[in-house]
C-alpha cells in the first residue's frame, strides 16, 4: 500500500460512533476505533462535519446494513481536509478542503473516501454546509435529472418538502427553472417550504394532495413525482402525473408494496422507476460527481446553492441528532461537528 501524507502526524486511533448493537438513539456513543487507511484510489479525510441522513436511522435500528466492504461506523457524507492519499491519487489533494459521499464511516474523526467522490469546498462555504450537501445532492441529481429526465419548465411533486431531500429538490428546481410542488405535515412546514422557493406547498394532513395537484396544474398533472413514501401513496402519485409522466421511488417510509392500475400506466404512458444510491459502485458515483462538478458546483461556488441547515450537534451528541430526526420536526439537514 502506497500511502502518502504531508505535515501533521495521523494518530493510530480516533473517536467514532460505531454501535455494537441495534436499538434506539442511546446506542450511539463515542468509542475508540483504528484510523482507517486509504486504499488505492482513496483519500483519508480529517472530518470537520458529517451529515445525518434517514438511512443512518434505519441502519441504527437494524433495517439497513452497510453494503459489503463498507465500514460499520455510520455516516454517508462528510466534509473536512484531506490528510493522506492512497496509491493512484495525486499528492496535490493533500491539504485540500473537500466534501464527499461515502458508503459509511462518516461519524468519526477520520474517514476514507474514493477520490472520485470528493468535491472541493469553495471559499465562503462553511464546513457544516459542505457536509450537508453530498448525500441529498447526489440522490436528487440521479433521480430528478437522470431517472425522471426533469428539465426547465417541468413541474415536479416531491413529498417531505422540508426534509433534506425536499429542500435540495426545491433549491435545484429554482436553479434549473422547474416548478416544485411539495407536501409537508404542518402549515408551518408548508410556509417554510414556500419561503425556500417551492411554488406550492400542500399540507397532506388537512388537504388531499391529489385534488390540490390537479387544481394547481389545471387538471394536467405534473411531469414527475419524487416519492419517499411508497405504500398507498404510489397509486395516488400516479393520479398526480401528466401523460408520459415519471414516478421515481427513492424510499419506502410508508411501506414497500403498492397496488397499481396497470391499464392506467399503459393508457397514459407512465414510467415507474426508482433507485438506491448507497450500494452503487464507485465508478457510477464518480460519474455522478463529475456531472455535479460540471453542472451544479458552479452554483455552489457562486453562493447560489446552499443547503438548509436545521440543527448542528457535536459528534458526542449523535444520539440527540438521531432523536431530532425521528421527531420529524426538522427543516433541512441535521449535521454533526467533529
Amino acid at each position: 500500500m502506497d500511502e502518502r501524507q504531508h505535515g501533521a502526524t495521523i494518530p493510530a486511533t480516533m473517536q467514532a460512533i460505531d454501535p455494537e448493537a441495534h436499538g434506539g438513539p442511546e446506542v450511539l456513543r463515542l468509542v475508540e476505533r483504528p484510523v482507517p487507511q486509504p486504499q488505492s484510489g482513496e483519500v483519508l479525510i480529517r472530518v470537520a462535519a458529517a451529515g445525518v441522513n434517514r438511512p443512518d436511522v434505519l441502519q441504527r435500528k437494524g433495517g439497513y446494513p452497510p453494503p459489503p466492504g463498507a465500514p460499520s461506523i455510520m455516516g454517508l457524507e462528510v466534509s473536512g481536509t484531506v490528510v493522506s492519499v492512497g496509491e493512484g491519487v495525486e499528492d496535490t489533494m493533500i491539504g485540500q478542503p473537500v466534501c464527499a459521499l461515502i458508503a459509511g464511516g462518516g461519524y468519526a474523526e477520520y474517514a476514507v473516501a474514493p477520490a472520485g467522490q470528493c468535491l472541493p469546498v469553495p471559499h465562503g462555504l462553511e464546513m457544516v454546509e459542505a457536509a450537508a450537501i453530498p448525500e441529498t445532492l447526489f440522490t436528487v441529481w440521479t433521480n430528478l435529472f437522470e431517472r425522471a429526465f426533469a428539465t426547465e419548465g417541468d413541474s415536479v411533486l416531491v413529498h417531505g418538502g422540508t426534509s433534506g431531500i425536499g429542500t435540495m429538490t426545491i433549491a435545484l428546481g429554482q436553479l434549473f427553472g422547474m416548478t416544485i410542488i411539495v407536501t409537508a405535515g404542518s402549515d408551518a412546514k408548508c410556509a417554510r417550504a414556500l419561503e425556500l422557493g417551492a411554488a406550492h406547498a400542500i399540507n397532506y394532513k388537512t388537504q388531499d394532495f391529489v385534488e390540490r395537484v390537479k387544481a394547481i396544474t389545471d387538471g394536467k398533472g405534473v411531469t414527475a413525482v419524487i416519492d419517499m413514501v411508497g405504500g398507498d401513496y404510489v397509486p395516488r402519485n400516479l393520479q398526480c402525473l401528466a401523460d408520459d409522466g415519471r414516478h421515481v421511488s427513492i424510499a419506502v417510509q410508508g411501506g414497500p408494496t403498492a397496488t397499481i392500475p396497470i391499464f392506467e400506466i399503459m393508457r397514459r404512458r407512465l414510467t415507474l422507476t426508482g433507485s438506491t444510491l448507497r450500494p452503487r459502485d464507485t465508478a457510477f458515483k464518480t460519474l455522478v460527481a463529475d456531472e455535479i462538478a460540471r453542472t451544479v458546483w458552479p452554483h455552489v461556488e457562486a453562493g447560489r446553492l446552499r443547503p438548509v441547515i436545521d440543527k448542528v450537534f457535536p459528534l458526542a451528541d449523535a444520539a440527540a441528532a438521531h432523536a431530532r430526526m425521528e421527531e420529524g420536526d426538522h427543516v433541512g439537514k441535521i449535521v454533526l461537528t467533529v
